[in-house]
């Protein structure tokens, strides 16, 4: 079995004598026009697409919002349900690249908030980045290895992207499903997200669904949502409402007692 060479440690370069003055300064730390970034993962009849909806009502605070529709058109489903509209464009392809015109147009057309379900779509469904990574492998003659060369940087265009739309995102993500044993009975229970692996960590906050519809937050940059377990959630008054209240939120300039 093949070994990889020892890493190669290289010193830092130098810094360059004419780098302009104050390229790297200091301001004080403020969130100050920050939008959101939620991912929601569970498996089929979770409740991701409706409780993702209800989400992007409540961070457009009524206003139309943008649906990348990726699931045939199940989000139009819900259209007027609540008070809810949006307008939605319906996709059959995934190429990441497509996602990132897409976004740019939304951008373009001012929503405040854009609802992806699915993003899963986006990493294996047709022409979605495996596939990119697959059809640029025969290009060097079968060579997985090779082909990430063509396909990382379109899936981190993608997320750049995502990262960069001026308004709030939420993105659902199918789960992988396993059976499991809970008290001697097989048990259908959601994995990780159907992307690629630490997609999370990009995102403000994350949440999954069971099918009880219970939403559990894994991870949050929002104090109020840390940890919370949902039953049924209303996104729109449970989760939205203390994200835009979190965001809106200037932190204080007094400095703390020792």
């Amino acid at each position: 079995m093949s070994q990889l060479p020892p890493p190669v440690r290289t010193a830092r370069p130098a810094q360059q004598q004419d780098a302009t003055p104050g390229q790297f300064a200091f301001r004080a730390a403020s969130k100050a026009g920050r939008k959101a970034r939620l991912s929601i993962q569970g498996m089929s009849g979770s409740g991701k697409t409706w409780t993702g909806l209800s989400i992007a009502h409540g961070l457009s605070e009524g206003k139309r919002f943008a649906v990348i529709d990726t699931e045939g058109g199940a989000a139009s489903l819900y259209a007027g349900i609540g008070g809810i509209q949006f307008d939605a464009v319906s996709m059959d392809r995934y190429d990441p690249r497509d996602l990132v015109r897409i976004l740019d147009s939304a951008a373009q057309a001012g929503y405040p908030t854009v609802f992806v379900d699915s993003l899963s779509h986006f990493w294996k469904g047709t022409d979605g980045t495996l596939d990119q990574v697959e059809k640029a492998s025969s290009r060097y003659g079968g060579n997985k290895f090779a082909g990430w060369k063509d396909g990382t940087p379109i899936q981190n265009d993608m997320v750049a992207a995502i990262l960069a739309y001026p308004g709030h995102v939420v993105c659902s993500m199918r789960s992988y499903t396993e059976w499991v044993l809970n008290g001697g009975k097989p048990e259908r229970v959601g994995m990780r997200p159907e992307q690629r692996k630490g997609i999370e960590y990009e995102f403000d906050v994350a949440v999954a669904m069971d099918l009880e519809n219970t939403l559990e937050v894994l991870k949050s940059r929002c104090p109020d949502l840390h940890r919370k377990v949902i039953k049924r959630p209303v996104g729109a008054r449970d989760i939205a409402a203390p994200l835009l209240a979190w965001l809106n939120t200037s932190p204080s300039t007094e400095p703390t007692e020792q």
